[in-house]
């Protein structure tokens, strides 16, 4: 079967447009498919005059498309985070070329472009399955896409005083945090928002949930990891009406009166890895982890 391709993009920035330029090239030239996300296409099309008229587009699933058989996200790993909305339960690949800052999910360089695309064309690359938290309660709180490949975060609003999250695991207490906020993560999310809070890293194939305080008001309370097939429920007091609900890249002001119970979700996300990639080698090229005169 001939390979085909979804190419997927939150925004299409002027210095991203030569990436574009040469992977539709070298797609032509090896008569690869493709469809474009529909607002990558308008604003190619529109802002900077690129021919893609005649391109097939998909808006809000791939489902009419049955043939697809990767998903290609162009920018960082916030578009990275949006593209797996496109591909969670119709088993379909997502890699990201990186075209922002870190790039930890979007790992793939934006140099040395039509090698890495020969890579796809060749199938050489490796899948792994990521997990993801999918909320129980409130059920309908982010009703497009009820997943987290990362985290959900609880917060206190703007400058508000710090709020208590009550916290059972499978109806079972087990503290009350005191802190700006508290963070549940999948070992994919231990390297993002939990990482920078102090919270340890765990590497993407072990199971489990994070669960990393924010500006805890306690020392006595660390980062703490719990198997992830259990149901994790919080509660959340403080003073005013709301807190704030992150869940990767969304956001959502709750009540106090609400309860929110997360699980680990029934659908996982396929992501590829190039040749030569692995988890280790993303941490030492972008976290610098190890860095050292003598190493």
């Amino acid at each position: 079967m001939p390979l085909k391709i979804a190419i997927f993009g939150n925004e299409v920035k002027k210095e991203y447009v030569p990436v574009y330029q040469r992977m539709f090239q070298f797609f032509q030239s090896q008569s690869v498919g493709y469809v474009l996300h529909s607002g990558v296409k308008e604003r190619l099309l529109n802002k900077f005059g690129i021919d893609v008229a005649n391109v097939e587009v998909f808006t809000h699933n791939l489902d009419a498309y049955q043939n697809i058989n990767l998903v290609l996200s162009i920018g960082g790993d916030g578009t990275f985070l949006s593209a797996v909305s496109y591909v969670a339960g119709r088993n379909i690949p997502v890699a990201g070329i990186n075209c922002g800052r870190l790039g930890f999910l979007a790992d793939i360089p934006s140099e040395n472009l039509e090698e890495h695309l020969q890579q796809f064309i060749n199938g050489n690359f490796e899948i792994e399955s990521r997990s993801m938290i999918q909320i129980v309660h409130p059920h309908a709180l982010f009703p497009n896409f009820n997943y987290a490949v990362n985290e959900l975060t609880v917060h206190k609003l703007d400058n508000s005083s710090m709020i208590k999250i009550e916290t059972f695991i499978d109806g079972e207490f087990m503290a009350n945090y005191w802190a700006d906020g508290l963070i549940v993560s999948t070992p994919t999310g231990s390297t993002a928002y939990a990482l920078s809070v102090g919270g340890p890293i765990v590497v993407p194939d072990l199971s489990g949930f994070v669960i990393t305080p924010i500006a805890s008001h306690n020392l006595t309370v660390r980062p703490v990891v719990v198997p992830d097939d259990v149901e994790i429920e919080l509660k959340v007091e403080g003073r005013g009406q709301q807190f704030m609900v992150s869940f990767d890249h969304r956001s959502q002001a709750l009540d106090f009166s609400e309860t929110i119970k997360i699980r680990k979700a029934t659908e996982s996300v396929s992501v590829v890895k190039l040749h030569g990639q692995s988890f280790y080698s993303t941490l030492r090229n972008k976290m610098m982890w190890g860095a050292d005169r003598r190493n």
